[in-house]
């Protein structure tokens, strides 16, 4: 359907959903139909009276548009209803349970957000005078001090961005410290297969050769390999824990001093920490760097809803090679440490992450979570992340296939595969289906050790009431598949758009709207 300057374009016929007539909008009672932006307003149009600018001497050399820029004209009631359509059609946390495994899409506090919109944390620039954001530093800097006390670590770098650039910094720390003890010569990081899978990828951008560590049957690393494999070209080994399989590593103190003992360090992937939080101190374990994201442990916009953080945790071995800046109180006050210090700490600095410190709302949106749960509240956490992820996995292990379920509790994410649906039916079906049902789908086909795999962890945010709901849809969506019904080959059938063929859509995507020819004649 298009619209032009003459009003609606009626598209063909649509398919009738339960006999009822299609509509002549497209539209579907409230579930309004919408077209892309440049079908709406004209693009030698606009929707405000610009006065011409003077004519003024040209410095863009052989640079300047020759050509119209070919923007919409829109007024401001169709720019607004455009995008509130649109955002009518994005499924978010504040409509219901988000199940994607390994994302940790919770829902974020009102209480965070007013904390972090707050004059002196939401308009500080980081060109600012030390002296006129002393408090900014100060919740910097108290944020530290409260991951550093929660992972049993020694120091902790503020400034990584997110999951994957606290990998590349603790790595980098890694190989600071290697080259420091004449060790450079270590190339090899070993990576289990249940690691997530930026792991390997941080790795070979950083230098090291990667090397894959085998799984055994109840989805944890293999031990034994791992440390039949150690050696003096070994620099570390880069291990999820909480795992990608939702479960414990319960050898990982046992694994760290092997890996201590024959020269290399261990990086700990901390994406999931919000199912240990308050219960478990990685510190305790041998971990010498670990990244945690504070969009998804402290309950901070995540994805789509803001930026990410991913400070990054280090003993005391890694201490010295941690990069600046970091905040430091004096008794003035607090002070950032822009360049090496001749004292232990930082040292030997292998450099900077980025030109500043770091998601100044993220870190006021983490302390307020942080402080407003407390010692008490931060366990709990944990311990209602895990019962909600064993609730599900128990009330659908009869269900679906549940690779893991004998492996004993998982943690915050349950693990199902598409092994026991009929022929023809995988995890795509189940995923679209569960649109239908008013839920955004599942993580799916990932970890990559599960064929067909489904990824679900509900978080500590979602009641009971939530979960038998989700549980249900998904056991209707499951048996359906069991019983081979089509119309699933075809779901979803209620969303805004039917199913895409998501191949041709990756492989051949459409990036640049053209005007119709009909359109162009008019």
């Amino acid at each position: 359907m298009t619209i032009n300057q003459s009003g609606w374009k009626p598209s063909a016929p649509e398919a009738k959903d339960g006999g009822a007539p299609a509509t002549f909008t497209g539209n579907k009672a409230l579930m309004l139909e919408e077209v892309l932006i440049f079908e709406i307003g004209s693009t030698d149009t606009t929707g405000v009276d610009i006065v011409p600018a003077p004519k003024v001497a040209s410095r863009l050399g052989g640079l300047a548009r020759e050509a119209a820029i070919g923007l919409p004209g829109l007024s401001e009631p169709e720019t607004v209803r455009h995008y509130t359509r649109l955002s009518r059609q994005n499924y978010a946390i504040d409509l219901g349970l988000f199940p994607l495994g390994s994302c940790t899409m919770k829902h974020n506090p009102r209480l965070n957000e007013k904390m972090a919109r707050l004059p002196g944390f939401s308009d500080v620039h980081p060109l600012a005078p030390v002296d006129t954001v002393q408090g900014a530093l100060e919740v910097i800097h108290q944020l530290a001090h409260w991951l550093v006390t929660l992972t049993g670590m020694t120091s902790v770098a503020m400034s990584p961005k997110a999951g994957a650039h606290g990998e590349l910094c603790g790595i980098l720390a890694i190989k600071a410290a290697l080259e420091k003890r004449g060790e450079g010569h270590r190339k090899v990081i070993l990576v289990p297969e249940s690691a997530h899978g930026t792991n390997p990828a941080t790795a070979a951008f950083a230098g090291f050769k990667v090397e894959d560590i085998p799984a055994t049957a109840d989805g944890r690393v293999d031990s034994d390999a791992l440390k039949a494999r150690l050696g003096p070209d070994v620099a570390g080994v880069m291990i999820t824990n909480p795992n990608t399989c939702g479960l414990f590593e319960r050898d990982l103190k046992d694994i760290s001093d092997a890996v201590h003992a024959a020269g290399g360090y261990v990086y700990c992937d901390g994406a999931n920490f919000n199912a240990i939080v308050g219960r478990v101190r990685p510190g305790d374990l041998g971990v010498d760097a670990m990244h945690i994201n504070l969009h998804k442990t402290f309950s901070t916009p995540h994805g789509g809803g803001g930026p990410g953080s991913g400070p990054v945790v280090f003993s005391e071995a890694l201490t010295p090679f941690a990069p600046l800046p970091f905040v430091e109180k004096t008794g003035e006050g607090f002070r950032l440490v822009e360049e090496e210090t001749a004292d232990e700490h930082h040292a030997d600095s292998f450099g900077r992450m980025v030109a500043f410190h770091g998601q100044m709302g993220m870190f006021t949106r983490a302390l307020t979570y942080i402080l407003s749960h407390g010692a008490d509240g931060l366990r709990q956490v944990a311990e209602d992340a895990v019962l909600n992820a064993n609730y599900v996995l128990r009330s659908l292990e009869n269900t679906l296939d549940a690779p893991f379920a004998a492996s004993g509790p998982c943690m915050h994410e349950a693990i199902f595969s598409d092994e026991n649906l009929a022929d023809g039916f995988s995890t795509i079906d189940i995923a679209k289906a569960l649109i239908d049902e008013g839920f955004h789908p599942m993580t799916m086909y990932f970890p990559l050790v599960v064929h067909g795999a489904m990824l679900v962890e509900p978080t500590e945010t979602e009641s009971k009431a939530a979960l038998d709901q989700f549980i249900g849809a998904l056991r209707s969506v499951a048996e359906r598949a069991k019983a081979g019904d089509p119309s699933l080959k075809t779901a979803p059938h209620f969303a805004p758009r039917a199913r895409l063929d998501e191949t041709q859509a990756a492989r051949k995507p459409v990036l640049v709207w053209k005007e119709p020819l009909a359109n162009a004649a008019e």
